[in-house]
């Protein structure tokens, strides 16, 4: 059973800081160099310091960017710059944001939840994760004792959770409410009454709850819990580290919402870019779709609405570097069962992304493991208009536009213990840091 609890959160202190847009962040995993720079300029406690500092040319073990983070973090908190809150609660967040020009509201809670390994079957993941991430991430946590990013999880909400918290929404005034510099609006709401504690606990307690975004950060927790275990004289059931902050979204909710993450593939010559299409058409029914002019936006409009119509039935859209024209393709009936090995589960083979990797850069292109986790081969971007200029500007040989993973797809890999390719899902927008910090020790 999931457990769901209040907790004291520790936050930032409105008196210090008079605009949370300045100092709250995306994941640390979003934020590129140029960002992480553009957060350091913009205010003195963001939170970039803590999720992702700067590295220099001294760091030793003893001066780092995990050192430094734990000495802001403590500094911030001694100089009343963060805040502990005086009362237990649930921090009910919504987010008005913009996706495909189309206005949206998400909900999501955020909240301590039970540590339980993935064989138990309560939390479930849907990606795998690498060594290394996992190694920086304790680190910090063993430095600054804190969750300072919530992990994004998803509840089936058979309860009505959902639109319990809408209705609380409505009812009262939002203790935050800022818009950020990507024009998104934030509010956030302390639930402290104990009765919608009790309530909320007991909704969530039958349900599985799914990651939706932050497997590096969960996984992190369960080896900071072994970690605490053994090193924490202090250690017992009640203990922080037995917990995890998580951000959690009904999967009903309407504001819910995935983008794809469309491939951009470089090193290939005009040989291999003049077959892609010729390959295909063994496999897929090809609709063409000319450039007129100088002007794209037509043609992508176009193009996003081939996929759309022709989602259900696997469409990738293909733009060329010096090609006139982009193409939806569809596969044609029947072609799954020939390029999957009986051996791979119909969840997985049901995957665009699968698709994809399989048949057009293993079986037309040719593409090697090696190529897969060349950041030079293969790079990622979730702007359908980003990839199509990134090929018409020759900054890449070929973009590979893919339809959304579907939130059913999501929950039954999970359900089956199975993963997914990397960058198989994006779900938009990210759960922001900075709203709440967990603290992991007993204070």
């Amino acid at each position: 059973m999931a457990t769901v609890v209040p907790f004291r959160g520790i936050l930032y202190n409105p008196e210090k800081i008079q605009s949370l847009a300045d100092v709250v962040t995306p994941p640390y995993d979003v934020i590129s160099p140029q960002a992480q720079s553009a957060y350091y300029l913009r205010h003195p406690n963001s939170m970039v310091r803590l999720i992702l500092g700067k590295r220099f040319e001294n760091d030793a073990s003893t001066q780092n960017p995990h050192t430094r983070a734990a000495e802001y973090y403590q500094s911030w908190l001694a100089s009343d710059i963060l805040r502990r809150d005086e009362r237990t609660a649930l921090y009910l967040t919504a987010t008005d944001f913009t996706v495909e020009e189309k206005p949206a509201l998400r909900f999501g809670l955020i909240a301590r939840v039970g540590l339980a390994a993935f064989e138990k079957k309560i939390v479930l993941p849907h990606e795998k994760t690498f060594s290394r991430i996992k190694f920086e991430r304790l680190e910090l946590m063993k430095h600054c004792h804190a969750n300072f990013s919530p992990v994004f999880a998803l509840y089936p909400d058979e309860n009505g959770i959902q639109a319990k918290l809408a209705e609380y929404a409505g009812s009262f005034s939002p203790d935050i409410d800022f818009m950020d510099n990507e024009n998104q609006r934030h509010r956030m709401w302390r639930i402290t009454d104990p009765s919608m504690h009790q309530w909320i606990e007991t909704a969530m307690q039958p349900g599985r709850l799914f990651i939706a975004d932050g497997h590096h950060r969960y996984e992190t927790a369960l080896n900071y819990q072994n970690w605490a275990a053994r090193t924490d004289s202090t250690f017992s059931a009640d203990h922080p580290a037995n917990f995890v902050m998580m951000y959690l979204c009904s999967m009903q909710d309407p504001g819910l919402r995935i983008l794809p993450t469309h491939r951009l593939l470089s090193g290939m010559n005009e040989t291999q870019r003049n077959a892609l299409i010729a390959g295909a058409k063994k496999y897929c029914d090809i609709i063409p779709i000319a450039l007129e002019g100088s002007d794209a936006g037509k043609a992508e409009r176009q193009l996003a609405q081939e996929m759309r119509i022709h989602g259900r039935e696997h469409a990738v859209g293909i733009c060329i570097k010096a090609s006139d024209v982009f193409y939806a393709l569809c596969l044609k009936p029947r072609v799954i069962e020939t390029i999957f090995e009986p051996s791979v589960p119909e969840a997985l083979r049901n995957l665009d992304v699968m698709i994809l990797s399989r048949l057009f850069f293993e079986n037309i292109l040719g593409l090697t493991p090696a190529d897969f986790d060349n950041p030079e081969r293969i790079s990622y971007t979730s702007s359908r208009s980003d990839a199509i200029r990134c090929v018409l500007e020759g900054r890449c040989d070929a973009a590979f536009l893919l339809n959304p993973t579907r939130i059913e797809q999501v929950q039954q890999i999970a359900m089956d213990g199975l993963t997914m390719p990397r960058k198989s899902t994006y779900f938009y927008p990210k759960a922001i840091s900075g709203l709440v910090i967990h603290p992991l020790k007993r204070m």
